[in-house]
């Protein structure tokens, strides 16, 4: 964490306009600029090939979008590694993608797993993100969180392989595998 002021979004974006943070791998949450974790060599190799097999089986009904800020009501500006969103075009010059413009979110994790299973995961929630995927690669499973409620998901479910399906596209299969081991 950079500073123990509470941030609003609008405070973040003048921040980040001045060009002081330029330099430094930050993402708003809930108030705090807090410092990303370095992308170390299967994190981006397992987040960049499973954008792409989702960018494939989704197709022009989805945007997937990697490593790219979302504006929470929460006081946060998260960067997931994967953000499915609805595919608005030239709407994203004006604003990042809301919750209620977001299908799902991945994140990978390893180092960052602490900060992605607990404030990432309270955050998601409680933003009414309708499904948090959290893929563990030290254990390489998928752990699926639906069904936001407060700060809490209803559903949380392990997968190691087999297929899913979105809330979103119940009609399209995913393999696990491309998702948690490319």
């Amino acid at each position: 964490m950079l500073s123990t002021i509470q941030w609003t979004v609008e405070d973040y974006h003048q921040i980040v306009k001045t060009g002081i943070l330029d330099d430094r791998p930050v993402e708003l949450l809930a108030g705090d600029i807090v410092t990303m974790a370095p992308e170390a060599e299967p994190h981006a190799f397992f987040s960049r090939t499973a954008g792409q097999y989702l960018t494939r089986l989704l197709g022009d009904r989805a945007l997937v979008s990697p490593a790219k800020p979302i504006t929470l009501a929460n006081q946060s500006e998260p960067e997931p590694d994967l953000a499915i969103v609805q595919p608005l075009g030239r709407e994203y010059l004006s604003h990042h993608p809301y919750p209620e413009n977001i299908f799902w979110l991945i994140e990978y994790a390893n180092t960052s797993l602490e900060k992605d299973s607990t404030i990432k995961y309270h955050i998601y929630a409680e933003a009414g993100i309708p499904e948090y995927w959290l893929v563990n690669l030290r254990t390489r499973e998928l752990v699926v969180h639906r069904t936001p409620r407060g700060r809490e998901y209803e559903s949380r479910q392990i997968f190691q392989n087999g297929t899913i399906s979105s809330l979103a596209f119940p009609d399209i299969s995913i393999a696990i595998e491309r998702i948690i081991s490319a």
